[in-house]
């Protein structure tokens, strides 16, 4: 096998395991508002998004999701994050190709359209449309959280770039 391919394996690897870790510390802190998280895995995904590309970030947050899902949680919790995921990974790859939007704002993007995705869900699920009135809420969190993580990811890309610039070496 190649040795890049090794590598890059090797850091998928790590940043499944980064990824799970995140969503794990975000379960053992709830925010006080039911659905609403601060969504530290998906800073993993959007770093990812950039620093690799489509491929690598969806492995990396199906192989999160199902671990999660399997040790703390459970099918529904699986479903509602697959449904999330997808859209959200989705709709930041149209906006990241783009290149309209800043690492941000694509962040911003795929909070918002993750917590969508999770309300359309739920109301399908338990037939209720009542759910949608919630949706306000949702959608401030994920303007937040998608504030938040894609200040982080922009600035672990700038650190990255930055050692790369200096050495003229692929650091990852």
């Amino acid at each position: 096998m190649n040795e890049i391919i090794i590598k890059k394996t090797a850091y998928l690897g790590i940043f499944s395991a980064i990824a799970i870790i995140f969503g794990y510390v975000e379960s053992l802190f709830p925010l006080g508002i039911p659905g609403v998280k601060l969504g530290l895995a998906n800073l993993v995904i959007v770093f990812l998004l950039y620093l690799y590309g489509v491929k690598e970030a969806m492995a990396v947050s199906f192989v999160r999701i199902l671990v999660i899902g399997f040790l703390f949680g459970n099918l529904f919790s699986i479903l509602f994050s697959l449904a999330g995921a997808v859209v959200s990974l989705g709709l930041m790859v149209i906006l990241k190709k783009t290149k309209w939007f800043s690492v941000v704002g694509v962040s911003v993007a795929g909070g918002i359209s993750h917590n969508i995705a999770q309300i359309v869900v739920a109301s399908f699920v338990v037939g209720n449309l009542n759910l949608f009135w919630y949706l306000p809420v949702l959608l401030v969190s994920g303007v937040i959280a998608g504030f938040l993580m894609g200040m982080l990811a922009t600035e672990v890309l700038n650190r990255i770039q930055l050692k790369k610039d200096r050495t003229g070496k692929d650091r990852i």
